[in-house]
């Protein structure tokens, strides 16, 4: 009896404790709002700690994602457009079978707080609004190379917009409309809501619109595979959608791959 009751102890006080990890994310601008928001939630319900960076999606300043890591800067997971991360997964710097689809965004337009807001419902309103700004500010990003490189185009106002309108890098385009230096700016809906100083006029009309997909990778060099699973997990699940939904997105909540 007093050798079963010593191996009891003798257990209990054996189990291994669970380790706490330290998880590495960059987040484009789209998801960061979201993600600022969900991780304390993670971390309620989790031993992990979530180190948060930023950058955007695709492009060449210094801060970008694609430049962070041309330098060997090491996360454990992304979260960028779809399609950047597809690059990724072929280049080798994210896992292959490790995309989950976190949220489809849309792009917006805002103005400078309490300045005339310019009609964009229609296709028509749309590109007499830009034509008519003296100022058009546009993101580094996802939503501002379909604008410079598609929608412009399309709408047959490339060469005035070549004029008036500027790539904004490193920097948020509200920012750059709320200190009077554009008076339109284009970006996706949650990058320009947070902003304070700005007044969001609407989304851009569905004939032109671009949704996007975000999604979360993990990377080649992740230092705990398990608990990057894990945050990914808790940012596709039904307990993320409403903050999801508050800061402009739209949940996609797939099925994870793993």
């Amino acid at each position: 009896m007093k050798h079963a009751i010593l191996a009891v102890l003798v257990g209990l006080f054996s189990v291994t404790p669970v380790l706490a990890a330290d998880i590495q994310v960059i987040t484009s601008g789209a998801f960061a709002e979201a993600l600022k928001a969900l991780v304390p939630e993670y971390e309620k319900q989790s031993p992990n700690k979530v180190i948060i960076s930023y950058g955007s999606s695709m492009g060449t300043a210094p801060d970008s994602i694609p430049s962070r890591l041309a330098r060997d800067e090491r996360f454990d997971v992304l979260i960028l457009a779809a399609p950047a991360l597809e690059s990724f997964i072929k280049s080798g710097a994210v896992q292959p079978g490790s995309r989950v689809d976190l949220v489809a965004s849309v792009i917006g337009a805002a103005v400078k707080a309490g300045a005339p807001k310019p009609d964009i419902s229609t296709v028509p309103a749309l590109k007499q609004a830009l034509l008519n700004a003296k100022s058009v500010a546009y993101s580094a990003s996802a939503s501002g190379t379909y604008l410079s490189t598609e929608l412009f185009p399309k709408l047959g106002i490339a060469e005035q917009m070549s004029k008036t309108a500027k790539k904004i890098y490193s920097e948020r385009v509200g920012t750059v409309v709320a200190r009077g230096d554009a008076e339109l700016g284009f970006q996706q809906v949650s990058e320009l809501i947070p902003i304070s100083g700005i007044d969001f006029i609407g989304e851009i009309p569905p004939e032109v619109q671009q949704t996007v997909l975000f999604s979360a990778g993990i990377t080649n060099n992740v230092a705990n595979l398990n608990a990057s699973r894990d945050l990914i997990a808790f940012l596709a699940s039904p307990k993320a959608a409403p903050t999801i939904q508050k800061a402009g997105l739209k949940p996609v909540m797939p099925t994870l791959p793993w």
